[in-house]
């Protein structure tokens, strides 16, 4: 198959630009150079994507996000988050200016509705080499507590944000994620209704079980999880059980699998295990995507959210995958699984087509 068209719906892209101060307008290979030696995060010398790997792998559009986390006043650990939602509020406008320091450039441009969804599809598929060509992006916000209150929602939306995952890591002011219980409060109620009269995307990755079944039971609008694997696999509260896999099935969603090891196999251990050493590679990414289809009982719903950036890099990836353009690997992993060029083409970017199509 020639190379394929490839939609990517999780990357941190302002987030690496601003806390990690990445140009990420630079090569893999040079902002690697530039890291050597630095120790401050686990994934210094070893970035996985850029805006031009981006290209090189025909990853012409992305879901990117914002983020801004608030954690207890007492929570001094470094990085892990703002001690009021003014200032997380004010992390995720840092991040949209750079966002629009780059459509300014022509490197990237916001996608807001299914014209502009059509014609930057278009300008990708014209047959003209992708050097000088704009990332597509879709705005979402990962864990919602920098929305001071809910007024903020509209401001929000009314700038491009197109996507909300209420919750990330533990505890969270609209809902609890990751390594928490509880359903959602009353201000996730009320989020969850506004983003509802707005027409948003619901991202249900990091809920919580609690949350994850509160929220479908309130949302009328579209859902999708942007990276999320199947517990099947790593039995984690992180991962989706399989019944919760057939409920989003059942409500049209479009499921991303993530390449981050520690979803991808077992008994990971951050800073201790290698992908060499747990046997990590781009097959069990397959797996994942698998599993879903056989659920499905089709290839609708199942996709690629990379989270390639997510303060990971090399150590932490499929070992056959040195940066995000290798996601080009994927087609024919598919078919030596035996998935026909159709399904192999709505994995890769069909299937989010389809959705930010009927969502925009």
């Amino acid at each position: 198959m020639s190379k394929l068209f490839f939609v990517d719906a999780h990357l941190d892209l302002s987030m690496n630009a601003l806390e990690w101060n990445r140009d990420l307008r630079e090569p893999v290979e040079e902002i690697n150079r530039q890291e050597a030696g630095m120790t401050d995060k686990p994934d210094r010398a070893k970035a996985t994507t850029t805006l031009p790997e981006l290209r090189n792998g025909n990853i012409g559009l992305v879901v990117a996000t914002q983020i801004g986390r608030v954690i207890e006043k007492n929570n001094n650990l470094p990085g892990s988050g703002w001690h009021s939602p003014e200032q997380a509020w004010a992390q995720t406008q840092g991040q949209l200016a750079w966002y629009r320091a780059m459509e300014e450039e022509g490197q990237m441009v916001m996608i807001r509705n299914k014209t502009e969804l059509d014609e930057h599809l278009a300008l990708w598929k014209n047959g003209k080499p992708n050097n000088s060509k704009p990332i597509g992006y879709i705005l979402s916000l990962e864990g919602a507590d920098s929305i001071v209150n809910i007024s903020y929602v509209e401001r929000a939306y009314n700038y491009g944000l197109r996507a909300i995952g209420p919750a990330h890591y533990g505890p969270g002011r609209y809902a609890n994620g990751t390594d928490s219980s509880g359903r959602l409060n009353q201000m996730g109620i009320d989020l969850l209704k506004e983003m509802d009269r707005l027409d948003m995307i619901l991202d249900a990755t990091h809920l919580n079980d609690d949350a994850f079944w509160h929220a479908l039971d309130i949302y009328k609008g579209n859902i999708w999880a942007s990276h999320n694997n199947c517990r099947a696999f790593v039995d984690h509260n992180r991962q989706f059980s399989d019944d919760m896999i057939k409920a989003l099935i059942e409500r049209d969603a479009v499921i991303g699998i993530a390449l981050d090891a520690w979803m991808m196999v077992p008994n990971w251990i951050r800073g201790s295990s290698t992908p060499q050493g747990m046997n990590c590679n781009m097959d069990i990414m397959i797996n994942n995507i698998d599993r879903i289809c056989q659920l499905a009982g089709n290839s609708d719903h199942a996709a690629v959210g990379s989270d390639l950036d997510g303060a990971f890099g090399t150590e932490q990836c499929p070992y056959d995958l040195k940066t995000i353009a290798d996601l080009q690997k994927t087609p024919q992993l598919l078919k030596n699984r035996g998935y026909t060029d159709n399904d192999i083409e709505k994995i890769a970017s069909g299937n989010w087509i389809r959705f930010m199509r009927k969502a925009l």
